[in-house]
């Protein structure tokens, strides 16, 4: 993977805070500019693989955003974000069974197709890409794609196979839709790593984005998931972006030890009587190895579960700055 430079990661911190706005890179490709037909709706692989073959040989910059629908208004900041670095723009909807574990929420997982139509019509979109599993993955379907250390920890521990699921779609993706540019949320810190990998292993040209995690007034991440929470387990989720800020007021105080930290984490989660923790971790933010103080920006990454909910969070910790 490359190496994330401290500019970024300071990047990183002030997205998590929300105190700034994505910094947009500029190509010196032109993007073209005209009046937009209206949205297509495409089912098959093999008909995006044509409509994307033709933006690219009248010179389009394809940008991908990938989603699993029932979409927010974090999925509509990462559309907007996509408009403004390209010339014709893709959103996947595709819920992909294949990053879903036994027992887990793939056949309840919320979902809203007509809605999403109408949000993404309404933001501009060129292609809303709607395969079926079937097109996606059919019977004789025998290849999947692995990236290893980056995929088996934290989330990986207690959802084994799901970050391979991940790579496997979004590689899928990428040769059918063949972006030059995807856009991807930060809420989901280690699958933006495990892709970025992905692209650098396989060499697969697609220069990924990261924007910055979009969270509700009080606090709590965006997700689809959110939609699980009774109204109990909705005002206790907000001890997850409660318990980020404790940790950074600790890192500006002078607090370095990642004991001190991710128990002060753990206790300000645990208030919360249906709170359930599955990981608070603090890592490097380019390995994911765990880490025994913060010496340098470093990821503290945590998931809880609230009910049926499980929720992701982060934020990139730096002792440099204020």
């Amino acid at each position: 993977m490359t190496s994330i430079r401290s500019t970024e990661m300071a990047e990183l911190e002030n997205w998590s805070n929300g105190i700034m706005e994505p910094p947009f890179r500029h190509s010196n490709t032109p993007i073209l500019h005209d009046s937009r037909s209206p949205m297509q709706v495409i089912e098959r692989i093999a008909e995006m693989q044509d409509w994307s073959e033709r933006a690219r040989r009248e010179g389009n910059r394809i940008v991908l955003v990938p989603t699993m629908g029932f979409l927010h208004e974090g999925h509509l900041s990462l559309v907007r974000d996509g408009r403004r670095r390209g010339s014709r723009l893709v959103v996947s909807i595709f819920v992909n069974p294949r990053q879903f574990s036994p027992g887990e929420d793939y056949t309840s997982y919320p979902r809203d197709f007509s809605r999403d139509q109408s949000l993404l019509e309404r933001e501009g979109v060129d292609v809303l890409f709607h395969p079926s599993a079937a097109e996606m993955y059919p019977d004789d379907h025998q290849t999947h794609v692995e990236v290893g250390e980056l995929g088996a920890r934290l989330c990986g521990v207690s959802r084994p196979g799901h970050f391979r699921g991940v790579a496997t779609v979004v590689a899928k993706l990428f040769n059918i839709v063949r972006p030059h540019i995807a856009v991807f949320g930060q809420k989901d810190f280690q699958q933006l790593q495990v892709i970025r990998r992905l692209v650098l292993d396989l060499n697969l040209g697609v220069e990924i984005v990261a924007h910055p995690t979009v969270r509700e007034k009080d606090g709590l991440a965006m997700s689809s998931r959110n939609a699980y929470l009774n109204a109990k387990e909705r005002q206790a989720a907000v001890s997850l972006s409660r318990s980020l800020k404790l940790a950074a007021c600790l890192v500006r105080s002078g607090e370095r030890r990642a004991e001190r930290l991710l128990a002060a984490v753990r206790s300000e989660i645990d208030k919360e009587a249906c709170a359930r923790i599955d990981y608070v971790e603090l890592c490097d933010p380019q390995s994911l190895q765990p880490v025994a103080a913060v010496e340098g920006p470093t990821l503290l990454a945590l998931a809880v579960w609230f009910g049926r909910a499980r929720l992701i969070d982060n934020t990139i910790l730096d002792p440099q700055r204020s």
